[in-house]
């Protein structure tokens, strides 16, 4: 991988040393420009079924990109959402749940996660037991309808046990991807997770509204689409009788752009030209070598697994991500802790992290 050319595609690392694509990655010249591109069509020509015939083929090529991305079986197990928790939303409030239900989570896991879960307590009374990430599966009981968990955590980067795998066939899993997919290798077979909702605007550094949801064909069947509009369905000239798809398909996103979702490809398609294996094991050198800085510098670093992620113990975060950011280096601090966060990607250098090191001097 040439980390050089590919830097090349993200104008802001130019001049900013971007580490907080765990929150928006940069975006490539190439998505701008699909997306512009569109819109200057739109405007000359409108939008009429040529428009429209645009959007559903990026539609079908962002399902087929994801699918392969995650290790799909068929794209049609694919819903394209607006965000990781959309798809979590779809899940939770897809299926039958009863008064005392249990559902086991992780501890330190993220708001858009536990405000679904919230909810769900509200509406159905269902019981949510939580266990420390590294013992999940330990916690699972009689009673336990559900696991929920990151499948990277994003507050130190730790990665859920391969354990999880044995649930397979007894509880369904659902993993929320928002640090893993794009980050670290997915396969969404050998992780034995019944769901993975993942973004589309972090480490596939597309526009913000692009997320996705894959759903086991087992599982398919017992998600019920709570909302179906015109994409949902299979045949929606049918009026009353149209029915939704017969995969995940049924939850997709209710309304999108041509604009948004051709700007998405043109993102993964700069990522996907470099090769995903490099780019993954090239962020994770470039974050176990940004470890090796801080703690050379006297920072505490919380553990972490091979991932993206790095967070270190700050007495001031939020003060120092402002003092940060005005210096031209961009992180972010996690509310409620004392951590500051760094996310890297291969498009950053190890010249991001001197200057971040140098800056928290």
């Amino acid at each position: 991988m040439d980390r050089t050319l590919l830097r090349a595609e993200f104008p802001v690392l130019t001049d900013v040393a971007y580490l907080n694509a765990g929150t928006c990655g940069p975006l490539p010249r190439a998505a701008g420009a699909a997306a512009v591109g569109l819109l200057h069509q739109a405007e000359q020509h409108g939008r009429s079924a040529d428009h429209f015939g645009v959007l559903i083929a990026a539609q079908d090529g962002r399902r087929r990109r994801l699918a392969d991305l995650v290790g799909a079986a068929r794209p049609e197990d694919v819903a394209l959402t607006t965000a990781t928790t959309d798809g979590i939303v779809h899940v939770l409030q897809g299926l039958e749940w009863a008064r005392g239900d249990e559902i086991v989570v992780a501890e330190h896991e993220h708001p858009g996660l536990l405000g679904p879960l919230a909810a769900l307590i509200r509406q159905h009374g269902v019981h949510v037991r939580t266990a420390p990430l590294e013992r999940i599966v330990e916690a699972v009981g009689p009673e336990t309808k559900l696991v929920a968990c990151s499948h990277v955590r994003w507050t130190d980067g730790q990665v859920a046990p391969a354990a999880l795998a044995e649930l397979r066939g007894r509880v369904p899993v659902l993993l929320d991807g928002a640090q893993g997919l794009g980050a670290v290798p997915v396969d969404v077979q050998a992780l034995g997770c019944a769901f993975y909702a993942g973004p589309g605007q972090k480490w596939l550094c597309g526009p913000i509204g692009t997320g996705m949801l894959w759903i086991d064909p087992a599982w398919q069947d017992r998600v019920a689409a709570r909302g179906p509009a015109y994409l949902n369905l299979e045949a929606p000239a049918e009026g009353l009788d149209a029915r939704p798809w017969p995969d995940a398909r049924a939850h997709d996103a209710i309304a999108t752009s041509a604009e948004i979702t051709t700007s998405a490809n043109a993102a993964f398609d700069v990522l996907a030209e470099e090769g995903w294996d490099s780019l993954m094991a090239g962020a994770a050198d470039l974050a176990e070598a940004l470890v090796r800085r801080l703690e050379a510098a006297g920072r505490t670093v919380a553990p972490r697994g091979r991932t993206t992620l790095v967070a270190w113990s700050d007495p001031e975060p939020a003060a120092t991500r402002d003092r940060l950011a005005a210096a031209g280096v961009v992180v972010r601090d996690l509310p409620g802790t004392d951590l500051l966060r760094a996310s890297v990607g291969a498009w950053n250098d190890e010249g991001d992290l001197e200057r971040l090191v140098a800056a928290l001097a």
